[in-house]
C-alpha cells in the first residue's frame, strides 16, 4: 500500500512536471496565396505574461519579400502578426525555419493554403525547425500532425489527467472502471465535435473553472466514499464521468480551435485529434492501473489517514485552480 502511495504521488507529480515543462498553445502560422505570387501571412505566438512573448521568428525563403508594414495584436495573451509577402515564383520547394525554435518549449502549427484551396499542415518542433513547402498536398501528414496534437494536448493537460485520476481512485472494479472510462470518453469526444464544428458555444473561462470543479467534487467523493457508500457518484460513477466529461470535451475544443483546422480536411483532422486524445487517454489510464496492479503485490501496514493524502493533494490543486479561474473572470 505505501508503495502504491508513493506511485500514484511521482505519477501524478510527473504529469504536473510534464505540463509545466512543456506549453499547452502552439504558435501558429498560415500562409494563404491570395495570387501567383502573394500570400497573406498570419503568426501567432504565446505570450509570456506582462507583454513578453515567446522568442520564435519566422524565416521565409530568400525569393520572398514583405510588402506593407507588419500589423500586430494581443488577444487572450496570444501575438498575432498579419503581413503581406510576395515570393517570386511562388512557394512551392522553397524552405521555411522558425528561428528560436530548437531553444524554446513551444510547438508550432503550420498551415499552407493554396489558390485551388487545398492545404499543407504539418507540426514543427525543436528537433524539426523546418520544413519545406509542397506543390501537391499530403492527407498523411494532416493525419500524422492531428494525431500528436490530440495526444500532447491530453498528456500535457494536468486537469484533465487530475480528474482521470480521481476517477481511478475512486472506482473499484475492473468492469466498472471500464465503463466509467468509456463513458468519460464517449461525452467529451461528442462536445468536442460539436464544439469544435460550431453547433456548441461556451465561453472559455467558465469552462475552465467548471473542470477545475469537477477535480474537487471527485476528490471530495473519494474522501467519503467509505462514509457514503450508496452516494450517486458511488453508485453510479459513470454517469458522473458522463456528466463532467461534457464539459472536459468543450476543454479540449478549446485547444484544438486555438490550432484551427485545415478547411479542406476538417473531418480528416478532427477524427484524428480525437483519435490522439484518445491514445494519450487511454495510455494514461493504462499506466496508472499497470502500476496499481503490480504493486498491490506488495503491502505493508501504513496509518489509516495515509489513503486520504492523494484525494486531499488532488483536491487541493483543483481548489487553488477553482480560485485563480474564478479570480481572471
Amino acid at each position: 500500500m505505501k508503495r502504491l502511495l508513493i506511485l500514484q504521488f511521482l505519477l501524478i507529480g510527473s504529469v504536473a512536471i510534464a505540463a509545466f515543462a512543456h506549453e499547452v498553445r502552439p504558435a501558429y502560422l498560415e500562409l494563404r496565396q491570395t495570387g501567383a505570387e502573394t500570400y497573406d501571412a498570419v503568426w501567432k505566438v504565446p505570450g509570456r505574461g506582462e507583454d513578453l512573448r515567446f522568442g520564435v521568428y519566422v524565416r521565409l525563403p530568400a525569393n520572398c519579400q514583405k510588402i506593407g508594414e507588419v500589423r500586430t495584436t494581443v488577444v487572450n495573451n496570444a501575438f498575432s502578426d498579419r503581413w503581406t509577402i510576395n515570393c517570386t515564383g511562388g512557394l512551392a520547394g522553397g524552405t521555411i525555419l522558425i528561428e528560436g525554435l530548437s531553444s524554446t518549449v513551444i510547438d508550432v502549427l503550420v498551415r499552407v493554403e493554396r489558390l485551388d484551396g487545398s492545404e499543407q499542415v504539418t507540426r514543427l518542433a525543436a528537433s524539426s525547425p523546418s520544413f519545406i513547402v509542397e506543390a501537391a498536398p499530403h492527407r498523411l501528414e494532416v493525419a500524422r500532425t492531428y494525431l500528436v496534437l490530440g495526444i500532447e494536448h491530453i498528456l500535457t493537460g494536468i486537469d484533465h489527467l487530475l480528474f482521470v485520476s480521481g476517477l481511478l481512485l475512486l472506482v473499484t472494479g475492473f468492469r466498472r472502471l471500464l465503463l466509467t472510462v468509456s463513458a468519460f470518453t464517449l461525452s467529451h469526444t461528442v462536445t468536442l465535435t460539436l464544439a469544435t464544428l460550431g453547433f456548441v458555444h461556451a465561453p472559455p473561462a467558465p469552462i475552465e473553472a467548471v473542470i477545475a470543479l469537477s477535480i474537487v467534487f471527485v476528490a471530495y467523493e473519494v474522501l467519503r466514499k467509505k462514509e457514503n457508500p450508496d452516494g450517486l457518484a458511488q453508485r453510479k460513477p459513470w454517469l458522473v464521468a458522463f456528466s463532467f466529461g461534457l464539459l472536459h470535451g468543450l476543454g479540449f475544443a478549446g485547444g484544438l480551435s486555438a490550432a484551427g483546422l485545415p478547411a479542406a480536411h476538417i473531418p480528416l483532422a478532427l477524427g484524428f485529434f480525437s483519435a490522439g486524445v484518445e491514445v494519450g487517454h487511454f495510455s494514461f489510464v493504462a499506466v496508472a492501473v499497470a502500476l496499481i496492479a503490480a504493486v498491490r503485490r506488495w503491502t505493508m501496514a501504513l496509518p489509516a489517514w495515509s489513503s486520504r493524502v492523494p484525494p486531499y493533494a488532488i483536491g487541493s490543486v483543483a481548489a487553488y485552480w477553482l480560485i485563480v479561474r474564478l479570480a481572471a473572470f
